[in-house]
């Protein structure tokens, strides 16, 4: 039974979908003006575990990620590097969905573009209209947070002491900050602007996920995803909006994932600290080390980034994978032992315990990392029967449908010059120079790889 942690009831409840079988997902994707960054992709990583769990769980999933390619800071770095809206957004979009596919990140159902929905935003506004919870002021569209007295439900935020009638028109402002939100800009002077009943201009932030969700979702959906940061004010201006059109529950579960710190302070590029996708690839992190970090601890913890935490995620992913590689690689009699076979099992039930407690991915890695331990001394033991290797391998990919972090077992090879002494070793010791042989055996141990001669031939492992 999975149980999830919902924003909105501030309690861990028992997910079930509105819709049989059906789950219905919206995730708020990226604003499209710079490369995505490791905080950024904190979020798309756990969103990712949690699309592949509902699966692992027999769910059906569709799955909505907006990608947000007109809005405030878009439009200053448009004009920043002098191009156009289209040609600007096109290329972040394409580097996002590049750095998602290299992290292992399923692509969603539907990735739907703001600037591709103004019908449906415009829909949305004359429903607000009609509904008399809207007022205009300078050519702009505002929402009035006091015609929905729940406004505050999900952030908890208190309106006593709000200014009546005061307006924010930015995107984003202060956490405390409640004022009426803008649904529609007025056009500025060199601002991207499109024709509507309500006048030229552009939409705000928080109408474009609205309009955008219940087009693909309908009027209520199972799950709302995104960071923390989101809960106010986008979030809660979400609900406002869409249960002030419908008067129906927007979303059943709100599920947020917390910060991402580096080392211990808040990511940013004055300090030197802010990283991409790409930063760490070049530093020569694998991409899979990197998402394994990221999921390693659970999504609603705040994580510490730091080079030694990527170091160990290396290590960790590189157990997980030799003995993958120890079992496939195995020739051993028919049957099972009943120490393995327990092992495996105990593995796969503490696995789904520790997901099914709201995604707690710590504990889902240590039932995992409990078997790793049993199965390579019963390995080491000649304990491990061919029935049983064959189950742990699967037990292996089940659990990575989920985690995506093991890659196809034919890719996980050395890289050429280690493959090449491996050979030149095998070759020195069939002409008995076993000085030179030890020599580059010592070399590779301490590159992290050991070797292990067996009737089958030579094994590599990595420490």
């Amino acid at each position: 039974m999975l149980r999830l942690k919902n924003t909105l009831t501030r309690a861990k409840e028992e997910f079930k979908p509105i819709d049989d079988n059906l789950v219905r997902m919206y995730a708020c994707g990226p604003t499209v003006y710079d490369y995505g960054h490791i905080g950024n992709f904190r979020t798309f990583v756990a969103v990712d575990v949690l699309r592949r769990y509902l699966k692992y769980r027999g769910y059906r999933v569709q799955h909505v990620m907006n990608i947000t390619d007109i809005e405030d800071k878009i439009i200053r770095e448009m004009r920043a590097a002098g191009k156009s809206l289209r040609e600007f957004t096109e290329f972040y979009t394409a580097e996002f969905l590049r750095d998602m596919e290299l992290l292992n990140i399923e692509r969603p159902e539907v990735t739907p573009r703001a600037t591709e929905h103004i019908a449906e935003m415009s829909e949305l506004m004359e429903k607000l209209r009609k509904g008399g919870k809207t007022y205009e002021s300078d050519g702009s569209l505002y929402f009035s947070i006091a015609s929905f007295p729940r406004y505050g439900k999900l952030s908890g935020l208190k309106l006593e002491g709000n200014i009546a009638g005061a307006r924010v028109d930015v995107d984003e402002y202060d956490k405390a900050d409640a004022r009426d939100f803008v649904l529609w800009k007025a056009p500025k002077e060199d601002e991207p602007k499109w024709d509507t009943p309500f006048g030229p201009g552009r939409p705000g932030w928080h109408l474009e996920c609205s309009a955008m969700s219940m087009k693909y979702l309908g009027e209520s959906f199972d799950i709302h995803c995104g960071g923390v940061d989101l809960i106010f004010p986008h979030h809660e201006n979400e609900i406002a909006q869409s249960e002030a059109a419908t008067g129906k529950p927007f979303v059943r579960f709100w599920f947020h994932v917390e910060f991402l710190q580096v080392e211990g302070e808040r990511m940013s590029k004055s300090k030197g600290n802010f990283y991409t996708v790409r930063n760490l690839v070049d530093k020569g992190f694998s991409a899979e080390v990197i998402r394994y970090l990221l999921l390693s601890a659970p999504y609603n913890t705040q994580l510490n980034f730091t080079f030694d935490g990527l170091r160990g995620a290396s290590s960790s992913l590189d157990r997980l994978r030799n003995l993958r590689r120890r079992l496939a690689d195995l020739k051993s009699a028919p049957g099972s032992n009943a120490a393995a076979a327990d092992a495996v099992k105990k593995a796969i039930e503490g696995f789904e315990a520790g997901m099914d407690d709201d995604l707690n991915t710590s504990a889902a890695l240590a039932a995992v990392f409990d078997a790793v331990r049993e199965l390579n001394t019963a390995l080491d033991e000649g304990k491990v029967l061919e029935g049983d290797a064959n189950s742990a391998l699967a037990m292996l990919e089940k659990i990575d449908s989920v985690l995506g972090v093991l890659g196809a077992l034919e890719n996980a090879v050395l890289d050429p010059e280690v493959e090449a002494l491996i050979e030149e070793r095998n070759a020195a010791r069939r002409e008995r120079k076993f000085a030179r042989a030890d020599q580059i055996r010592d070399d590779l141990l301490a590159r992290g790889v050991i070797l292990e001669d067996t009737p089958q031939g030579t094994k590599w492992r990595r420490k």
